[in-house]
This record gives C-alpha cells, structure tokens and sequence, in this order.
C-alpha cells in the first residue's frame, strides 16, 4: 500500500514538474504561415497576455511551408512540456487530410486541442463593376448568361475554395474557379478586375468592403457579421449550407500532461478575453472565440468530417 501511494506521489510530481522545468522556459508559439498574415498576426495578438497568463516570455516563430507539415514536425520534435504550443487555422487541422494522402501528422492522435482562439467567417466580395447588389442577383445573372465570370480563391483545397463549392451546391451552378498561390495576389487582380469576386476571411477583405473598392454580396455564416450588418447571409438568400467557418486554435503535442494542457488553456481564455487583444481581435474582424480542449476536439471532428464529405463529392484534388 506504502508502495502504490509512492508511486501516485512520484507520478504527480513529474506530472507537475513537466511544466515548473526548466523555470522560465519561454514558451513558443508555431506559426505555420509567413509573417504578416492573418494568423501571424493573430499569435502576435495574444502573445503578449499569454505571457502574462503564464508569467513566461511568449516567443512568436514563423514555420511556412509543406501545407502546415514543417510546423508541425515543429511541435511534435519538442519536449511535451507545454513550451510548444501550435497555433493554426482550420485548414491544416481539419483539411489536409482529406487533400493529401501521406500527410506526415495526424491531428487525431499526434495532438491535444487547447482552446479556440478565434471564429474567421468567409466574405463573398466582387469587384463593383458587378451590377448584382447580392449573391442571389448574382447567382441569377450567371444563370441568365449561362456562363460564369471568373471567381479566385487562395488556392485549390483552400477554405475559400471550398466556400465556392459550398456555393456551387447550393445554387446548382458551375463557377469558373480560379486559384491563386495565397489571398494577396488572388485581391490583386480582383481589385485591378481580372477576376470577379472571391470569397475571403473577413479581416483580409473589410476596409475594402467599407472603402468602397469591393462589394460584398453575401457572408458565409449562420448569422450576419456584427462589423458588416447590412451583408445578408447565403441562408437568407435562400442558399442553405454555405457555411464556412476559417477558425484559429492552439494545439500542443499528444504527449502533454493533461494538468499541463488545463493550464495552458486556461492561460489562453485569458489572453483572448483580455481587453486590449479582444478589441484589436474584434477591429480586424474576426471574431474572440475560446473554448475548452473537449469542445475544440468536437469542433476538429465535425469539421473533419465535413470538409472531408465536400472534398469526396465535389472531387477536389491538389498536385
């Protein structure tokens, strides 16, 4: 009896110790993505009150490239301490393996979901030379045309590809998809009119909408966005299921104690929910969101699945 309280003893103290070693340990925050974009600035957001959440110094490290593959390689080489932390958005999450068969992680068994970080909804934007004051207009006039005007995404098995399916079930019209290499030249030439519109995260298209320089005709969402009231979503345009939610959340290493993984997702309610980050979440667009690992982890596998069924009927394929 003596022997099993020792060993419970000795097993919480190294459960413990794993995140008290070594003290001051900066914690690391993996960016799949380059800096400056979306979910760069994002952990560059939070960084700050995590750090003060954690008492540590948060480090933001840019990982690009391989579809998320060397980021995650990344997290999953470090020590499980909980000094690692992967922030990514849905696509490299629940996406990829449904677009690459040898995919060298699995998000079901190589990590632990932390916390959301942030809800991202897809914006359908034109460029204002298009006459339709809506997507139903716009559905209607391709329909009437029987051809379709060029529509850009940030590349094949992207959410906003994938939005642009959605909206091709829904409507039962075929939309000439054009896919660029990232948002930035696909907004390029749909601001310069060499393509039509293009469904984007909020964030990236927002001052354009407000500007003027874009129009947005519908927000793929359930509900509509609180910094774009007058856009109407799809379901109120009468198209159900364009629904296309780009969230962010933090992952850690499957390995992590579980005592480790609370404390950090405890850490990172804070920093969302700290006011200076909320604001400068909500000024850009999108949308504070924490969680708990267990509603991450359902939120993982629900999207899994559904991305993987629209990905299966709609026979999307990357090179």
């Amino acid at each position: 009896m003596k022997k099993r309280s020792l060993a419970v003893m000795a097993a919480a103290l190294v459960a413990t110790s794993v995140w008290a070693q070594p003290v001051g340990k900066p914690v690391r925050i993996i960016v799949t993505f380059n800096a400056g974009g979306p979910v760069d600035t994002m952990a560059r957001t939070i960084a700050e009150p995590l750090g003060k959440a954690l008492d540590r110094t948060v480090i933001v490290e840019n990982k690009p490239g391989a579809n998320g593959a060397i980021g995650a390689a990344e997290v999953l080489r470090s020590e499980p301490d909980g000094s690692v932390i992967w922030i990514t958005s849905v696509g490299a999450a629940a996406i990829n393996q449904s677009l690459y068969p040898k995919l060298t992680y699995n998000m079901q068994t190589d990590f632990a979901p932390v916390s959301l970080v942030a809800n991202n909804v897809e914006l359908f934007v034109v460029n204002p030379k298009e006459t339709a004051r809506d997507a139903s207009e716009f559905v209607a006039q391709i329909k009437s045309r029987k051809e379709s005007p060029p529509i850009a995404s940030s590349g094949k098995g992207s959410i906003p590809h994938l939005a642009l399916a959605q909206l091709e079930m829904a409507t039962g019209v075929e939309l000439l998809h054009v896919p660029y290499n990232g948002m930035a030249p696909a907004l390029t030439d749909l601001l310069g009119g060499q393509v039509a519109g293009v469904f984007a995260d909020v964030p990236a298209v927002m001052t354009y909408v407000r500007s003027g320089k874009l129009k947005a005709l519908g927000i793929a969402a359930p509900q509509r966005h609180a910094a774009l009231p007058d856009v109407k979503t799809f379901q109120e345009q009468g198209f159900a299921n364009v629904d296309s939610n780009n969230w962010y959340a933090m992952f850690v290493s499957a390995r992590t104690a579980p005592n480790v993984v609370q404390q950090l997702n405890k850490a990172v309610r804070a920093a969302v929910a700290d006011p200076a980050a909320n604001a400068k979440i909500v000024q850009s667009g999108a949308e504070p969101k924490s969680s708990s690992p267990e509603e991450l982890a359902a939120l993982l596998k629900s999207d899994t699945e559904k991305w993987a069924h629209l990905i299966k009927t709609r026979n999307i394929k990357v090179e």
